[in-house]
């Protein structure tokens, strides 16, 4: 998944498995790859340049307005692809759901209102400490250690003292970083418990459903303008339809150990769509801490044996 995205699918079964006979009318596996990674980076390009898109509504919409209208569609994306039977899940099958669609909504409001505060670098940087906790937390490897204590350094630097420092939005950051490592935990137990997509797409839904008091309040107490609105769907499709459907894609085309370490790629688009499109620019401190924690993600992945 990307930063507060759409929940990464798993590869779907049935795939095709390549025999031992040649089959001289087989596509190219390098050229799979290569579309492969053309598509995680056009995913990640999309997702971030949603995020930027969607906070120029924020005079308007506010960060809660624009996570309200994305949450709608990333739900009719993903109700219409997963299709999920609500009516035959049981209770041991709701629970998960439910609390995913709390984690789901959580995660993307506490990080758009941390974009809203300290810029769309530095929030999806903090974010992206949820899924590198997770996998560095389970390891006993020297190197795993090492790359905590990179990550950790990147985050004490980013978050020094100064006067100009936004307490508040590192912390939504941070919770966000939460949400989404416990999204990720999360998602576990919906796929083991679900088949298929339908329980992330049902706990979309519900998600939906938690924001839609809030899409009427906003629309009653202040009614936005047009540009804003579109601003937000803008946002929707390109944060959350576009990196779902890309997933569905690359998760077939590259293995896991690339989509991760690809993964880590993602503050540094921020970082630089922050730049271009929002005029938000880092300092060379900033810049470096990032790099770091970026560079501990990478370590991992490429040292893994698995």
């Amino acid at each position: 998944m990307h930063a507060a995205s759409a929940p990464t699918p798993a590869p779907a079964q049935g795939t095709v498995v390549a025999s031992s006979a040649p089959d001289l009318g087989a596509p190219d596996p390098g050229g799979k790859r290569l579309a492969g990674v053309v598509t995680m980076f056009g995913s990640g390009l999309s997702n971030q340049t949603g995020a930027a898109i969607g906070s120029l509504a924020f005079p308007v919409l506010g960060p809660l307005g624009v996570v309200a209208v994305r949450q709608y569609v990333a739900a009719i994306v993903l109700l219409a692809v997963g299709r999920p039977r609500m009516r035959t899940f049981t209770k041991r099958q709701w629970w998960p759901v439910l609390l995913l669609a709390l984690v789901f909504g959580t995660m993307n409001l506490s990080l758009y209102s941390a974009i809203d505060r300290i810029g769309l670098g530095l929030a999806v940087t903090l974010e992206f400490l949820g899924p590198l906790s997770i996998a560095l937390a389970g390891s006993r490897r020297r190197t795993d250690a090492c790359c905590a204590l990179i990550a950790a350094a990147g985050v004490v630097t980013l978050m020094r003292p100064q006067p100009s420092t936004d307490y508040l939005g590192m912390g939504l950051g941070l919770l966000a970083a939460v949400c989404w490592a416990s999204y990720i935990l999360l998602n576990r137990t919906v796929g083991r418990r679900i088949p298929g997509v339908q329980g992330s797409a049902a706990a979309a839904g519900v998600s939906a459903l938690m924001f839609l008091p809030v899409g009427i309040v906003l629309v009653v107490a202040r009614p936005p303008t047009a540009g804003s609105v579109a601003y937000a769907l803008v946002a929707g499709v390109l944060s959350s339809a576009v990196p779902y459907l890309a997933d569905l894609v690359t998760l077939r085309r590259v293995p896991a150990r690339v989509f991760g370490l690809f993964m880590s790629v993602n503050p540094v688009l921020a970082a630089v769509v922050g730049w271009i499109v929002l005029g938000q620019d880092l300092g060379w401190i900033e810049s470096a801490a990032v790099a770091a924690i970026v560079a501990a993600n990478a370590l991992s992945i490429l040292t893994s044996r698995t």
